[in-house]
């Protein structure tokens, strides 16, 4: 059973004090003034831990501006205080790496006002710390994106060279996702980060389309810079339509339109920005690289005149080296007119380039 006194009997210290206290064993109850001493003295209201230390929170709300923003502009002042020296640090030797780092980059000059006291620190808690991790995951993600589709694409090619023209892309498409951002005054954020991994994925597909049917030409007896034209011509139509089908489906999350719209809209720029550069550059620069990475590679010349993709496609190597293949040779003299000569085959050039 518990005993509490009315509140409206301890409307003063002096109340307090007259307070009776007994333990049952005394015969007549003492004062509370004489058992102990008060005072007035200020306290928090509420005392919070953070790890079983006890901490005092300064919340900040943000309004008209974005988190990242203003976490740097806190952080700056946070970075103003330094912690209490340790006892016997300052004779501790320091490190290699750790001079060159002061000679680059001097620490300021300590301000007295500026020190915290003994095993005190300030950190920046709550919806930044959760940011900053998730930015630095998605960073790695998209990194490892990256570098999993390069290897990928070595085992399924059987060469470095050629995963390494498809990915070149790639800069594109992370170009027009920060363009996209900056013309739309749309802050980086999560799902931003995750339309660029959407963006990444589907400018791969199309520079292996477009890398494929280039070694297809190659291997049939073009040039490198043949090919490669051979491969943004013929691949014009695929690359484009699978390129606009995202952009026409992400446009209408990209206005943010509805209740609640703004939240994914970062998403649907990021892929709309990143695939219109990246078709761009899967149709313009990935054959420039081709060409003038696999220039060394070419062995037999054939005159373009002679030899159009949408006409005839070589792909066996007899037909470039001048010898007659004896399936072919059969075709050949089906294929001839009353006079013994071919009637529309075309010819192949055999000499060697220079």
């Amino acid at each position: 059973m518990a005993v509490q006194t009315p509140q409206y009997k301890i409307d003063s210290i002096n109340a307090l004090k007259q307070s009776p206290i007994s333990d049952g064993k005394l015969a007549q109850p003492q004062l509370l003034e004489n058992l102990s001493t008060l005072s007035r003295v200020d306290t928090p209201a509420v005392i919070s831990h953070y790890a079983v230390a006890p901490v005092y929170d300064v919340c900040v709300n943000v309004q008209g501006r974005d988190l990242g923003g203003v976490a740097d502009d806190i952080q700056k002042i946070v970075d103003q205080f330094q912690p209490a020296p340790t006892p016997g640090a300052a004779n501790q030797p320091k490190t290699f790496f750790a001079q060159w780092h002061d000679k680059l980059f001097p620490p300021p000059a300590a301000d007295p006002n500026s020190v915290l006291p003994t095993g005190s620190q300030i950190k920046v808690r709550g919806q930044v710390a959760s940011m900053t991790s998730a930015y630095s995951g998605l960073g790695i993600g998209i990194l490892f994106a990256i570098g999993l589709v390069y290897f990928l694409m070595v085992v399924n090619f059987q060469s470095w060279l050629d995963p390494f023209i498809i990915i070149m892309a790639l800069p594109g498409a992370l170009a027009g996702i920060v363009w996209m951002l900056f013309l739309t005054d749309t802050p980086l954020s999560v799902p931003a980060l995750m339309g660029a991994i959407m963006s990444i994925g589907v400018a791969t597909a199309n520079s292996i389309l477009v890398v494929s049917f280039a070694n297809e030409q190659r291997h049939g007896g073009r040039s490198s810079f043949h090919a490669a034209m051979a491969a943004g011509k013929t691949r014009l139509r695929p690359v484009i339509m699978t390129a606009l089908a995202m952009i026409i489906g992400m446009l209408p999350m990209s206005l943010g339109l509805g209740e609640g719209g703004e939240q994914n809209a970062p998403l649907g720029r990021a892929v709309i920005g990143g695939l219109l550069v990246a078709t761009l550059f899967t149709l313009l620069f990935v054959p420039v690289v081709y060409s003038v990475l696999r220039k060394k590679d070419q062995n037999v010349e054939v005159d373009p005149l002679l030899f159009e993709a949408d006409e005839y496609e070589i792909t066996d190597e007899a037909d470039v080296t001048g010898q007659r293949h004896p399936i072919r040779h059969a075709d050949e003299t089906a294929a001839t007119s009353g006079n013994g000569h071919p009637s529309h085959l075309p010819r192949y050039d055999s000499h060697p380039e220079a």
